[in-house]
């Protein structure tokens, strides 16, 4: 940008201060919210501009991407949710030169348009929630018995699935499996009670670890019989969190995430 002795001119090619157009700027921002690395980003603003952006330039563009994370953040969130999700998702995280597996705890929220979204909760105003699907997280479910203790529990039946055939030997959980997901097909909790009992009868002895983990959370495995049929399939897993992060991971498929991704409250989802 040219400058005079004085310092009064101003180009209206950019605004003050700015050293990109807004177009590239967000280009750029988008790239590496994507998983891009600063060396390619670098590459790629090389190739279109003949200069790749200094040191200088990108800091500033991730301050300006993290004040709009903090503000997305720390938005006022609605006071009723038809359901809460929370699972932690595992993903590689970039760190500069180094990488590292990290649990992303994550809580997803269905409102009553049925729309979802992530947030974090008590502190910003969610005081009523319909129903909460989780994993079996020991500090998970201390949080949700702490903050929301009325609200109806839904254990994640494929979280406790694996947790139960991990537990069987490999060549004839086909067998058991089929038993197992047979529990909650049955039409009725009553008939899904029956059929519970049943398992557990039938393999205490021979698989005591297996019908322990099934026991574990017992309670919670049925809670989808109180909500109306159409809805069963929806809340009987925390899939819907799964499926949130599903194309980031196939974009990011032999490459790792990006420190500080965009997720709700680093902390704790339910801070």
């Amino acid at each position: 940008m040219p400058r005079d002795r004085e310092g009064q001119f101003h180009t209206q090619a950019f605004d003050r201060y700015s050293r990109y157009e807004p177009q590239v700027a967000q280009g750029l921002t988008e790239m590496f919210v994507a998983g891009v690395s600063t060396h390619k980003v670098g590459e790629v603003a090389e190739t279109l501009m003949g200069v790749a952006p200094s040191a200088s330039a990108i800091s500033c563009l991730n301050q300006t991407l993290a004040q709009q994370f903090d503000t997305w953040r720390q938005r006022p969130l609605q006071e009723h949710w038809r359901i809460l999700y929370l699972d932690g998702v595992h993903f590689r995280i970039r760190h500069g030169e180094k990488t590292d597996s990290t649990i992303i705890l994550t809580a997803l929220g269905v409102d009553l348009a049925g729309n979802k979204e992530v947030l974090a909760l008590r502190a910003r105003g969610a005081t009523q929630i319909d129903l909460i699907v989780t994993d079996g997280h020991d500090g998970l479910l201390a949080a949700v018995s702490e903050l929301f203790s009325a609200t109806p529990r839904q254990r994640c039946l494929l979280h406790k699935q694996r947790n139960v055939l991990n537990a069987i030997p490999r060549r004839e959980r086909g067998d058991v499996q089929a038993e197992l997901v047979g529990i909650w097909e049955q039409p009725t909790k009553q008939e899904a009670l029956t059929q519970l009992a049943a398992f557990k009868a039938k393999y205490s002895k021979r698989y005591p670890e297996a019908v322990r983990s099934l026991a574990e959370d017992e309670e919670h495995l049925l809670t989808f019989y109180a909500f109306p049929q159409s809805r069963h399939r929806y809340i009987q897993t925390t899939n819907a969190i799964e499926s949130l992060f599903s194309s980031d991971r196939r974009l990011h498929h032999g490459d790792q995430l990006p420190g500080h991704c965009l997720v709700d409250d680093p902390e704790y989802p339910l801070a």
